[in-house]
């Protein structure tokens, strides 16, 4: 369906509203936004309305998603489609062809009924003229204008289609793939009465009510199932004492990739849409699978079924299947690691608790740590093993012997079986196969206290690895003490941070005076760069220093980023610059590896800008550029230039 451009007049003061709450826009002044808002108009537009053609709508207006959602998408030559992004409430379309007086780049199309306040192309750039900041908000160096254009390049070059038609993951809504009539069952009702309910309306599921009508959980024919009938539970028994309570919610709007990464993360098969602080419907993993006719949810579904750790062997081997699909798709690199971390956690829950069912229950509490890029969540293509084991403190010298037979066998088992499933071992001996990476609680702060309050340059070098780590399976509560010493430590510590920004000096970016890409001139590796070594250490090395420095928690180099931000510790523009930088980076990563495995070769970090687009060179040497402006932020905040 075409636009039909009938728009209509909208009072000021609800536009007013909307604008305060909406970036950038809430950081203009009060007045301004009222000369912005009478000058607004509203558009509504029908699902499936294509309001943008691309290369031939005239675009006249900036247009403000009110209500409802759209997606954005190229249609080549062939007419295949590439999707570029999903954009709901309070995001915009329009402003780049307004800003190169183009036609429209892409197309635009409704997912939803959909409102949208319109500004006159007239007024969008007058606020451009007058708001810098705004101005900056939709002109970043690292915006549509090369990054998204260039993941488009990498796919199309280096990634031969397979699949047939299109995965949808990221491009439709939870709201419109999920069942939009609520069942529902009051919290005393029967279990009989779920039972009859779920067989007369087909469904595999009932949302539960309390008295006054509000959603308290959820009851699924799996609890039936496995509370009910497994237990032998009386059929009079009230659904309040089977159901899971609070029910797992998702947005309407969110994608669903994010409903996928939800469940598979929580191990549930459904999911509460809720829309305006409403629940509205539920989507299920089988509405996902339907959806997409293959998804990661069959391997995950093979894994966590697994009764034998040499099964476990093939399947840790299909992860960069999954991963192929992910980047045919369309995902950035921050989703396709996310997808990898939930398989592989998977992989290694599933592997540990059978390797304790043979061993029997631990004599004590314990934590299985994961660390460097698994702590990190960012693991690529058969990343190597870093993990270590951290233990209650004993309380008697029997306790702690028992304890260290125990682990022992357990560390060193573990090890071989993940190296049958293909994870490498570590070169650098960290892993819980190692006698010193299996201690207590205080055995642990012994070694961090060691490298925080004493550091000698090398030792820190060493130990960083360590600063990245994570609960992996076990007592998490082992692992979140340890964080919380170091958050009380380590920021009181210059020395030992400042050893830590020189580090962040110690990968210059592989530009040459005149902005020219430098290769290695020699070698095995002659005529390439390591994209990791040059590309993306100095990312997390600078978002790990700032997170230890002001006592942020989360181990992930984009969740770092963005804490920093919200925090006030990273400035808005370099935080955005450095975000786009680090996932383009990550992306051609990922893709050049995925590119070797098909050739039959050894992933590695190598990469020959020969083998690149212009417009791939292009951005990776802006990507090298903000590498560039983090060191020199690292050098200013931590004086190094008066060392």
């Amino acid at each position: 369906m075409q636009s039909s451009k009938v728009t209509h007049e909208v009072s000021p003061e609800i536009v007013l509203e909307f604008l305060k709450k909406t970036l950038p826009f809430n950081e203009l002044d009060t007045d301004y936004l009222k000369k912005l808002a009478s000058q607004c108009i509203i558009d509504f537009y029908p699902k499936g309305t294509l309001i943008f053609k691309q290369d031939e709508t005239e675009v006249t207006h900036f247009h403000l998603i009110q209500k409802g959602g759209i997606k954005i998408y190229l249609k080549d030559e062939e007419g295949d489609v590439t999707l570029k992004d999903f954009r709901g409430e309070g995001e915009y379309f329009g402003a780049l062809p307004l800003i190169r007086n183009t036609t429209a780049n892409l197309n635009v199309e409704t997912v939803e009924d959909t409102f949208c306040f319109l500004f006159h192309k007239e007024a969008f750039m007058d606020l451009l003229n007058s708001a810098p900041k705004v101005t900056n908000y939709f002109l970043h160096s690292m915006t549509d204008k090369l990054v998204r254009t260039a993941y488009k390049e990498l796919r199309q070059h280096r990634v031969s289609t397979r699949t047939e038609g299109s995965l949808y993951l990221f491009s439709a809504q939870v709201g419109a793939v999920g069942k939009d009539t609520i069942y529902t069952i009051d919290a005393e009702d029967t279990v009989q009465n779920a039972a009859i309910n779920m067989a007369i309306y087909h469904i595999g599921s009932l949302l539960v009510k309390d008295k006054t009508g509000d959603i308290v959980g959820i009851v699924t024919d799996k609890d039936l199932r496995t509370r009910v009938v497994a237990q032998g539970l009386d059929y009079e028994t009230q659904v309040k004492w089977i159901m899971a309570s609070p029910v797992q919610t998702i947005q309407s709007h969110a994608v669903c990739f994010d409903a996928l990464l939800k469940m598979m993360t929580k191990s549930i098969h459904h999911l509460a849409i809720e829309r305006q602080g409403k629940i509205t419907g539920v989507v299920t993993t089988h509405d996902i699978m339907v959806l997409q006719g293959t998804s990661p949810l069959y391997l995950f579904r093979e894994i966590v079924a697994q009764r034998k750790i040499s099964g476990l062997y093939q399947l840790s081997r299909k992860v960069p299947l999954v991963v192929r699909s992910l980047i045919e798709e369309g995902a950035k690199a921050n989703n396709i690691t996310r997808m990898i971390t939930i398989l592989n956690d998977h992989i290694l829950d599933r592997l540990l608790t059978l390797l304790i069912e043979k061993l029997g229950p631990p004599p004590i509490h314990f934590c299985w740590l994961l660390m460097g890029s698994e702590g990190r969540r960012e693991q690529t293509f058969r990343t190597d093993q870093d993990n270590a084991i951290i233990y209650e403190i004993p309380q008697d010298e029997a306790q702690k012997q028992a304890a260290m037979d125990y682990f022992k066998k357990l560390g060193e088992l573990a090890i071989e079986h993940l190296v049958e499933c293909g994870y490498p071992l570590c070169p650098g001996n960290i892993m819980a196969s190692n006698p010193d990476l299996r201690q207590d609680s205080n055995g642990w702060i012994k070694s961090f206290n060691r490298w925080i309050l004493n550091p000698a340059p090398q030792e820190v070098l060493n130990s960083t690895i360590f600063f990245d780590f994570r609960a992996g399976y076990g007592d998490e509560g082992l692992a979140k003490n340890l964080r919380n010493h170091l958050n009380k430590t380590v920021p009181q510590q210059e020395i030992f941070l400042t050893y830590l920004a020189k580090f962040c000096l110690t990968n210059r970016p592989p530009l040459s005076f005149f902005k020219n890409l430098i290769v290695e001139k020699d070698g095995e590796h002659k005529n390439s760069l390591n994209l990791k070594e040059k590309g993306l250490v100095p990312f997390v090395d600078f978002a790990r220093l700032l997170s230890l420095k002001h006592g942020i928690s989360e181990s992930n180099t984009m969740g770092r980023l963005q804490l920093l931000n919200e925090q006030g510790y990273l400035s808005r523009d370099l935080y955005t610059e450095t975000v786009a930088a680090y996932e383009f980076l990550m992306q051609l990563r990922l893709i050049n590896q995925l590119y070797m495995l098909e050739e039959g070769k050894t992933p590695d970090n190598y990469i020959n800008p020969a083998d690149l687009s212009d417009l791939e060179k292009q951005t990776l040497k802006e990507a090298f550029e903000v590498v560039r402006r983090i060191q020199s932020n690292v050098n200013q905040q931590f004086h190094l230039q008066d060392l």
